[in-house]
């Protein structure tokens, strides 16, 4: 089968999970038979990729497009681009709802020059190219949720014209994937989507990418602070509200006024990056808290490696593919139940977002109690060892095939007729 794949990112250009994720489930479909165009809004370096072949959709370098206008965690940013525009960027799109429909355009040009068995879009970013594509070809489509307006605004209203993207892309779809069952749960209740038209499929992690890493690591500073007896402990990810951090920092002033020895590394970046280190500042805890920005590569390796335990506070998240990466660093894992990743990972201690209680109780056992801690870590280290993401590619060309299969029995039965 020849597929579509409409993404908004890819290793190393990407920001979040989404990106990660579609790399990760278009290697392990190419290892399966899948042929594989993969079109992405901008232009960047991919040789490193030989598995599936890289459509570029605009003549922009891909730094440029980020940093300019965001990406498919940035829903909030249309309206405000739409009012304000983008200055002094000669040619390039004014906003992210503008790149889209250029996005859209482009794959309207593609698809009159290419064919395809099935169209998959992954997010709201791409179902609009997505229909165009079905529309123009007459195929199946196939929506990919990995993030829903909902999940995004943290539960609240969020922007309504993303709403009503994803409300139309999700009723012309022929099928429906969601990360977890909360996540299908949102599909069905709030876009009224049957639900046998939604499949979960999970994200998952290839173990064999987690190797020894070298004993310099990035963080001196933690690094002599551990050996001084200090505990770490890792959130990584967007500084959106989507990410519960706000509860974090109460919880962290809870476990710092019963044990000092308690780091709190906060890596990533977002809109909400200047209210954080405010909040820490008013709580007072400033001194236990570190932010370090956005990182990849050896300095996001070297952070999951120095970690004692990684939290992923989160107020809605669709899957989580930290909480794995950080299995695979060796980490305790504590999530909020409000976490996909927590529908199928067991070895990890959970909490609801809201309950910094409950939050700072975890966070000090696994700080003080040793035996607690290598027990929680010793049986991940068994369970990540069985996951792959072959599994998930196996549920995606089983779901290709039956959209194709209908649907090409319909076309023969119509030519007949």
């Amino acid at each position: 089968m020849k597929i579509l794949m409409l993404g908004w990112e890819l290793p190393p250009h990407n920001s979040g999970g989404l990106g990660v994720a579609c790399y990760q489930l278009c290697k392990h479909l190419a290892l399966q038979g899948v042929e594989l165009d993969f079109a992405v809004p901008y232009q960047a370096d991919h040789s490193d990729i030989d598995f599936m072949n890289i459509v570029e959709s605009v003549p922009y370098d891909v730094q440029t497009m980020q940093a300019l206008l965001g990406g498919a965690y940035e829903s909030w940013k249309i309206e405000w681009q739409e009012a304000h525009g983008i200055k002094d960027a000669a040619g390039l799109p004014q906003s992210l709802r503008e790149q889209q429909l250029r996005y859209v355009a482009f794959i309207k040009q593609h698809v009159k020059r290419n064919r395809y068995h099935v169209i998959h879009a992954h997010d709201w970013l791409t179902y609009e190219a997505a229909m165009a594509a079905k529309e123009r070809l007459n195929v199946p489509m196939v929506a990919h949720v990995h993030a829903t307006e909902f999940d995004r605004a943290g539960g609240q209203a969020g922007n309504p014209l993303v709403h009503d993207i994803e409300y139309t892309g999700l009723m012309m779809a022929d099928r429906v994937i969601a990360v977890s069952q909360g996540t299908k749960d949102i599909i069905v209740q709030k876009y009224g989507i049957p639900a046998d038209k939604v499949q979960v499929v999970y994200n998952s992690i290839d173990p064999t990418e987690f190797g020894p890493l070298p004993m310099d690591n990035t963080y001196k500073y933690l690094t002599h602070m551990k050996k001084r007896g200090y505990k770490v402990v890792v959130n990584v990810g967007r500084l959106t509200i989507q990410k519960g951090l706000t509860f974090l920092l109460e919880a962290a002033q809870q476990v710092v006024e019963r044990n000092n020895k308690v780091l709190f590394v906060i890596a990533g970046s977002g809109e909400q990056y200047t209210e954080l280190i405010s909040r820490a500042a008013e709580l007072g805890i400033s001194q236990n808290i570190l932010f370090t920005g956005f990182v990849r590569g050896k300095a996001w390796r070297d952070l999951y490696s120095i970690g004692d335990m990684f939290i992923m506070p989160s107020i809605s998240e669709p899957f989580g593919l930290t909480a794995l990466e950080a299995m695979g660093f060796g980490n305790a894992v504590l999530l909020s139940r409000q976490s996909g990743a927590g529908e199928i990972l067991q070895h990890v201690l959970k909490f609801d977002f809201w309950d910094t209680h409950l939050m700072a109780s975890q966070i000090l056992a696994l700080a003080e109690q040793p035996m607690l801690a290598r027990e929680l870590t010793r049986n991940a280290a068994r369970e990540f060892s069985k996951m792959s993401w072959s599994d998930a590619a196996e549920n995606c060309k089983q779901i290709y095939e039956g959209t194709w299969e209908p649907h090409a029995r319909k076309q023969l039965w119509e030519v007949t007729v």
